[in-house]
């Protein structure tokens, strides 16, 4: 189906991209061939890094009248796949697009290339009182590019929402090599289909973003971080519904387990707090009047110990809760310390019903016996669950973990859930689709990409089955 790159493909390449932007050295490719999933590659033909949108827009027109496969690439830290060149080809790097464009005052927008790394956003708006509240795990190292193709989340999301909520608008190259533009710097926009929505968590498969534009509010000035400990997770799964009760909507809703902490002891080489806790969560309260938020940390902390809670530190200054946050910010490499080899799902479910599905995975964890690891985000429901193999041997791993995310899936689907949260559909979740979405959605969502994409050459083998 799918042509080669061949000399004339080559060619093609060394006129449109700068020299040392055109990667053909397997060596030199090796980076572009996985992104985050332990053990999932495919190898690219060749890579090229893009520095404008005009040079994206030759390479798209050229590779779909020559039936080449492109795969649109950020940083490559995605958890699903989604960058992973399934079917080689070539790879379309965006890392070099990586200029803050404008910090509009006036209008609480902000205007970047894909390439840029997104705690440097953070960085530079809040240097002018403004604030993007998105804040995925991998901040420091992930792209904004690679954010709205995911539609990523973070910790924040509980109370500021998710990429999705702050995209106001996009230049978007699509397959055919046309440029089109989408939004733009408006609040409110209902002129036609929402192109721009649709493209936001469609994992560059309608489309290759260029430019973006993000709504920006102002900085909250005061923040406080709890730290609760519980001995059971019920218990803490309670708390977290009692504070919803309450009407309280903290920034941030963190929960983990006593496994969790282990491992990050393992990973910091230190004792950290409430290591004998089963469970525990991290809470994080903000607001303009310093007493409106100490208001509310008084309150959490009451219900928390209605709540059987065995203790509740508190943080109102920044070294304080770096400190708090350590283990949450180690756990997935203090997971990969413990074992390199690990399959990561996210499914959501409705946050009331959390402890329900933690129990279910506390079953699954003796019927299988393999560690099943839990943290996330259950201000949000979003369940991160790692299965480990540790010693185990590599082929009854292989066969064991598909039937592990199958039940994880129908657990999540069962209470109202859904597979992926955050990490997307990508390569690993693409089978589990139609379970999760039905036969209609699933027959409009093929023919969305079939209008976007009609010789699918942007991305194949992501989302669809």
């Amino acid at each position: 189906m799918y042509r080669k790159v061949d000399e004339q493909a080559i060619e093609f390449l060394k006129e449109v991209f700068a020299a040392d932007d055109v990667l053909l050295d397997p060596e030199m490719m090796e980076k572009y061939s996985h992104d985050e999933v332990p053990g999932l590659r495919a190898e690219p033909e060749a890579v090229v890094r893009a520095t404008n949108a005009e040079q994206v827009s030759k390479l798209m027109e050229f590779a779909n009248e020559q039936m080449i496969p492109v795969t649109p690439r950020g940083a490559g830290y995605g958890l699903s796949g989604g960058a992973v060149p399934a079917h080689g080809g070539i790879v379309l790097s965006l890392e070099r697009m990586n200029r803050i464009l404008e910090i509009d005052k006036k209008n609480l927008m902000v205007t970047v290339e894909p390439g840029v790394i997104t705690e440097k956003i953070h960085q530079a708006v809040e240097a002018e009182g403004l604030f993007y509240p998105p804040d995925p795990a991998s901040l420091d190292s992930c792209t904004i590019g690679g954010n709205v193709a995911e539609c990523a989340g973070g910790p924040r999301a509980v109370k500021y929402g998710v990429t999705k909520d702050y995209v106001c608008g996009l230049e978007v190259v699509l397959p055919s090599g046309e440029i089109v533009h989408t939004g733009g710097k408006l609040v409110k926009d209902v002129t036609g289909y929402d192109l721009r929505g649709l493209m936001v968590g469609s994992e560059g498969t309608l489309g290759i973003v260029t430019k973006i534009i993000l709504r920006l509010i102002p900085l909250p000035k005061v923040t406080i971080d709890l730290l609760v400990a519980f001995n059971e997770f019920q218990s803490a799964a309670d708390t977290v519904s009692a504070i919803i009760e309450r009407q309280i909507l903290p920034t941030a809703l963190e929960f983990m387990g006593q496994d969790c902490l282990r491992a990050c002891e393992a990973y910091l080489k230190k004792e950290l707090p409430f290591r004998e806790a089963e469970a525990l969560l991290l809470i994080k309260l903000d607001g303009n009047r310093k007493e409106d938020v100490e208001a509310m940390a008084e309150v959490i902390g009451e219900v928390c110990l209605e709540h059987e809670a065995i203790d509740v530190l508190m943080a109102d200054n920044r070294p304080d809760q770096d400190r708090l946050w350590e283990a949450r910010r180690a756990i997935i490499d203090a997971l990969k310390m413990r074992s390199p080899v690990n399959h990561m799902e996210d499914v959501v479910v409705p946050r009331g019903r959390i402890g329900e599905f933690l129990a279910e995975m506390k079953k699954l964890e003796e019927e299988y016996q393999y560690p099943i690891v839990c943290f996330g985000h259950s201000g949000d429901g979003n369940v991160h669950v790692n299965v480990l193999k540790e010693d185990r041997p590599e082929d009854v791993w292989l066969k064991t973990v598909p039937q592990i995310s199958g039940r994880i899936f129908d657990i999540a689907l069962s209470l109202g859930g859904q597979i992926t949260g955050e990490h997307g559909v990508g390569l690993t979740r693409k089978n589990s689709l139609e379970k999760a979405v039905g036969p209609v959605a699933l027959r409009l969502i093929r023919d969305i990409k079939h209008v976007f994409d009609p010789n699918n050459i942007l991305n194949p083998g992501k989302i669809l089955p």
